[in-house]
């Protein structure tokens, strides 16, 4: 420190010594040489990339100053006597003079500092995919002062200053303090250690266990409300004396003298809240001065009495630190510790902070601190006009839209996703203020009096759950509380502390109704069904069915329509997952009917969060709301799930997907993955431009970190983003192909497991012995059959019968499924499955017809890690979870297990949780068949055919020993060349499944020799091909050219041979539109920013300014100036890139 202290930092070497000076201050190692192998250069100074590969760049490489892997990336400059000349894209701000006052005092010294910071964001986007966004931008002005901005989500999109806006500056007398080095030395050594999430979750967990205990023990003796609200005081109370809102140890002073006497503690707080509830200059509890808390909380102070060991619980939850409770997860904790049904799973379900940040960034953050960067780039070009009103006035301006924002969670739970919104505009708010204060534009105090600050007035939630709006109301305000505090003291909050907004509403966010009334029979009286969930024991079968006893009644909605949301300017949530299928026995018949009545245009297999997307959507296409983010189940790619979001992004007014992950593990409290979801933002489309930033999982953690999150390795891609969450071909609008018509079905659905029957089962219901009883009683075989080990079930299928006919013809099956079937049946909720009970509910009739005239069919499991298909006997029944194809050609069988057809059906079909859905509609009906030749035909054919009976032979051979996923399990592992293990290698040799690989290879190659593309064209422009194959297909058929695959059965009366047509992928060229130039000073920002992203390369101000209507070149120039000066764009030599 006495070394850099009257050093002036002349050169730019010195800023190695300086770092390396450093690492020995605060006891950690420096960096290590360079490696000439890239790849190994983890911890070093001079870290090359390539930031951008633009066409036009200079191709020069940039260098990283100083890197460490999943720690930081460091930008070095100096603020005196700067040399010149150096490159471009290291040196982005010029010499400043050696007269200028000290670093930290200068406006040039603050843009020096914002130059470097963007510099530093940018290199880190430059970094290879397998090392993800460090946690840390460290900026350093050598010799005089450090800054550091964190960002612990992983998306790299909002690096705000750590550990705030006051402290993320770290002088050079700074270093002599123990706990700064101590916060150096943890960035450099282990920054997520620094998370405050993190550190707090710990915390978090211990008070809301002790809640738990207390709520069981209190809740033998008082009406479980009563409890919750009585512990939310406790709890607030605890919270405030904590954080110096009360005097210190009030709360606990009370606890503690009523100890002795538990049943005196009502006769003290009740009060002690009062005087909480209006303020008090002597309260006689405490007898002290208590602030004036308002807000509702403590307008009900009735307090329980306690006994001693239940005193105690709250006193250790009293003496924890609640500065570090966090928020994101306490809410949710608080509501199920006061759950009685909830309680026994404590801890098991709640929504890591890491998840929450990963979606309320891009929805909500981002677009904010995008008209951050728009404000600051206009007011530096005040300054710079010597103009300082009009850039304090912008500064100004930009913080008053930010405290008037409106976010809106419409199923807001206990808050977390509001809370996270609120802390991270609080941060935003913190950076803007530092600005005003540095340009001279005021501080935070006088802003406080003018009533713009931000605050929990700005975020609005719609919760259905009773006991969880309460909980979202407290759960914001502590975080408000929290926010406030970290950097002010807890004088500087007016009174009243708490304020009543009630903008956490009650009700339902999808439907609203007039009244509810019960359903009537034909005689008037009540409807009702069995509950679902009571089961007795069948006194003859001995089986578990239906208790018909148990009953739930059957409820309509009146004046059914939906729901009005409040206004809002973003729009944010996780909504519940209930699937489409599931609707009507989750929700119940009145509620899923009305439901459907009031949403006439959305599918009715949709699931139930996409009534939310539907509605944000609309709201955004409107332009009543500027973006919405929600997490979903992954299913939403599946078909009926995807035509919602399709819907919009086709509208004529449509939407635009600037965000995804398609497909993101959901953990419980210990971490395991529990469901499988995607992440989707939406914003309206600005100046014809659609394009997204789309996220995939390209590496799981095993183990949990502290906050419950299973960490991730995210790979982007830029593009649009399509209704199935991809980017590149849009397989998602490919349409269905009459030449596959009728020819794809799921297998049959039973509704009653009374239909499965073992072989000796089968023989004592008389097959064998009565005849016609063969074509009865058949194989059958589901899913776990084909890729696991075979039941080797039997199925009663009496398709085509009547009762009458059964009954006489078969009396032994009739009373099986009279036993079985029936009593499950007479609670269905469904006339068709009651009536009709001794036929499969879903008999696939249309399947039936397609598979006469053939000896066998082709099969796939309709959800499943490996994608394969096989011959099917006519004679096995398949279940629904097999989609089948009624062809019986093995050319067809080669076709679907190749390479070209299972890329697009894991592109085309979705996935449940992790594994791809074969959706015969999106995969088989929408696929573009090669126009093969005989000879191709024949070659496909024979080698299917050997797969086909290659796989059968050695299943058979090992029955107890193989399946067919560990065969394509150790298959793929042979085509990624990785080692296996001893089993692995034991499966690879009893299933010869190096000939398995070279049979696949020969597929591979004989289908894209009959389609005319190489063999080993990449995944990405195989699908670009057969997407426009597929138009092509669809235009030959809409002019009546239809290349049928089984024509014999879908068309019979014959069809001309057609020839070949030749498929490319027709790119047409996007015709420019010139846009209006905006007169908003800060939309000209955004517009030129948008607009320099979509050129993709370099480019001259003034062919920049030809693509808008009024734009004048030097004014484009002088922005575009300005946006390199505080490092949001690039200058090479002459030309912009972003």
């Amino acid at each position: 420190m006495r070394y850099w202290s009257d050093k002036g930092g002349s050169e730019r070497a010195n800023y190695q010594k300086f770092i390396n000076q450093l690492c020995a201050l605060i006891g950690t190692a420096e960096p290590e040489a360079s490696s000439e192998q890239d790849a190994l250069n983890n911890y070093v100074y001079e870290k090359r990339v390539r930031a951008l590969d633009l066409e036009g760049d200079d191709g020069r490489n940039n260098y990283l100053d100083c890197y460490k892997r999943d720690c930081f990336v460091l930008e070095a400059k100096q603020s005196r006597k700067r040399q010149r000349g150096e490159q471009e894209g290291r040196d982005l701000f010029g010499g400043l003079p050696h007269s200028s006052p000290p670093a930290g005092t200068r406006p040039s010294w603050d843009r020096l500092m914002r130059q470097a910071r963007a510099q530093a964001e940018r290199y880190a986007k430059a970094l290879p995919t397998d090392h993800g966004w460090p946690p840390f931008l460290i900026v350093v002005d050598v010799g005089h002062v450090i800054e550091t901005y964190a960002d612990f989500t992983g998306l790299g999109k909002a690096y705000m200053p750590f550990p705030d806006s006051r402290s993320r500056r770290i002088r050079l007398a700074d270093l002599a303090d123990p706990e700064i080095r101590a916060r150096l030395k943890a960035i450099w050594e282990t920054p997520k250690s620094l998370d405050p999430s993190a550190r707090r979750a710990e915390v978090t967990r211990d008070i809301a266990q002790r809640l738990a205990r207390l709520a069981q023990s209190l809740e033998k003796r008082y009406e479980p409300k009563a409890v919750a609200l009585f512990l939310m005081r406790c709890l607030f109370t605890a919270f405030a004396q904590n954080v110096g809102l009360l005097p210190d140890g009030a709360f606990t002073g009370v606890l503690n003298d009523a100890r002795p006497n538990p049943q005196f503690l009502p006769r003290y707080l009740e009060p002690f809240w009062r005087s909480m509830d209006r303020g008090s200059d002597h309260d006689t509890t405490i007898r002290a001065r208590v602030r004036h808390f308002n807000g509702g909380l403590f307008r009900e102070a009735e307090a329980l009495a306690l006994d001693e060991q239940e005193i105690g619980e709250l006193i250790a939850a009293c003496s924890r630190d609640w500065k570090n409770v966090e928020p994101a997860i306490f809410g949710t904790l608080l509501e199920n510790a006061l759950s009685k049904r909830e309680r026994s799973q404590y801890g098991a379900f709640f929504t890591p902070r890491a998840y929450v940040e990963r979606l309320v960034v891009p929805a909500v953050i981002e677009p904010l601190m995008a008209k951050w960067r728009n404000a600051q780039v206009i007011a530096e070009n005040a300054r710079q006009k010597n103009d300082q009103a009009q850039a304090i006035r912008q500064i100004k301006e930009f913080h008053q839209d930010l405290c008037s924002v409106k976010i809106l969670d419409p199923a807001c739970g206990s808050g977390n996703f509001l809370y996270v919104a609120l802390e991270k505009m609080k941060a935003l708010e913190g950076e803007v203020i530092a600005t005003l204060e540095e340009i001279g534009g005021g501080t935070q105090a006088n802003l406080d009096l003018a009533g713009h600050t931000v605050g929990p007035h700005q975020l609005l939630g719609l919760e259905k759950n009773p006991r969880a709006v309460p909980i979202a109301e407290l759960v914001i305000w502590i975080g408000h509380l929290q926010c406030h505090l970290r950097q002010r003291g807890p004088e500087s909050l007016s009174e009243p502390i708490l304020h009543s907004y009630d903008n956490i509403r009650q009700c339902d966010a999808v439907l609203s109704w007039e009244r509810v009334e019960p359903m009537l029979d034909e005689a008037g009286q009540p409807r009702v069904k069995w509950d679902g969930v009571s089961w007795k024991t069948d006194p003859f079968t001995g089986q578990e069915v239906p208790d018909e006893s148990r009953t739930v009644p059957l409820q309509r909605h009146v004046g059914a329509r939906p729901a009005d949301w409040p206004q809002a300017d973003y729009i944010v949530g996780n909504p519940p997952f209930i699937a489409g299928k599931d609707l009507r026995a989750e929700l119940g018949d009145g509620y899923a009917e009305a439901l459907w009545k009031a949403y006439p245009h959305m599918p009715g297999g949709a699931d139930f969060v996409t009534y939310w997307w539907d509605k944000a959507a609309d709201l955004v296409r409107k332009g009543e709301a500027r973006r919405f983010g929600f997490i979903t189940t992954n299913s939403i790619t599946q078909t009926f799930s995807r035509r919602v979001i399709q819907r919009h992004l086709d509208a004529k007014t449509p939407l635009n997907l600037t965000f995804a992950i398609p497909d993101h593990p959901w953990a419980d409290g210990q971490g395991a993955a529990a469901v499988r979801v995607a992440m989707t933002v939406g914003a309206p489309v600005e100046h014809d431009e659609r394009s997204g930033l789309l996220k995939t999982v390209v590496h799981e953690g095993q183990a949990p970190d502290r906050d419950g999150a299973v960490p991730v390795v995210l790979a982007v891609r830029h593009g649009r983003i399509h209704a199935n969450l991809t980017t590149g071909a849009d397989v998602a609008a490919a349409k269905a192909l009459k030449a596959n018509d009728g020819l794809s079905s799921p297998g049959v659905k039973l509704h009653g497991s009374g239909f499965l029957v073992t072989p000796a089962q089968a023989r004592a219901l008389g097959l064998g012995r009565i005849a016609g009883l063969e074509e009865r009683i058949r194989e059958y075989r589901n899913g776990r059959d084909l890729t696991g080990r075979s039941r080797g079930l039997m199925v009663i299928d009496l398709f085509g019968m009547t009762e009458t006919e059964v009954r006489q013809k078969y009396p032994d099956v009739y009373q099986w499924l009279l036993d079985r079937v029936k009593p499950e049946r007479n609670s269905n909720s469904r006339q068709s499955y009651r009536e009709n009970w001794w036929v499969f509910g879903e008999p696939r009739k249309e399947m039936r017809y397609a598979l006469q005239n053939i000896t066998r069919y082709i099969a796939t499991v309709e959800t499943s890690k490996h994608r394969s298909f096989q011959f099917f006997e006519i004679n096995v029944t398949p279940d629904n979870r097999l989609v089948c194809i009624a062809s019986n050609d093995a050319y067809v069988l080669g076709v679907l297990g190749s390479a070209a057809h299972v890329t697009w059906a894991l592109s085309a079909g979705g996935t449940l949780e992790d594994r791809p859905v074969y959706n015969k509609t999106r995969c088989f009906d929408t696929f573009p068949f090669p126009n093969a030749t005989p000879h191709q035909k024949r070659v496909i054919g024979q080698l299917a055919e050997e797969l086909d009976a290659h796989r059968k032979r050695v299943l058979a051979e090992h029955p107890d020993r193989l399946t067919l996923t560990e065969l394509y399990n150790v298959l793929e592992k042979g085509r990624s060349r990785e080692e296996l293990t001893a089993r692995e290698m034991e499966i690879y040799q009893m299933g010869q499944v190096g000939v398995m690989l070279d049979l696949h290879g020969r597929i591979d190659h004989a289908v894209a020799d009959a389609y005319g593309w190489p063999a080993d064209l990449e995944e990405a422009r195989i699908l670009e091909n057969l997407v426009a194959l597929n138009a092509e297909r669809h235009r030959e058929e809409r002019d009546g050219l239809v290349r049928w695959l089984r024509p014999d059965y879908q068309n019979p009366k014959g069809q001309g041979a057609a020839v070949q047509i030749a498929a490319t992928l027709d790119i047409a060229a996007d015709t420019a539109k010139r846009i209006v130039w905006p007169k908003a000073p800060t939309e000209q920002v955004h517009s030129l920013m948008a607009a320099l992203s979509r050129c993709g390369r370099a480019v001259e101000a003034e062919s920049l300014a030809r693509q808008f209507k009024g734009a004048k070149s030097p004014r484009v120039r002088e922005l575009l100036d300005i946006l390199v000066s505080v490092g949001h764009a690039r200058q090479i030599n002459n030309l912009y890139a972003p």
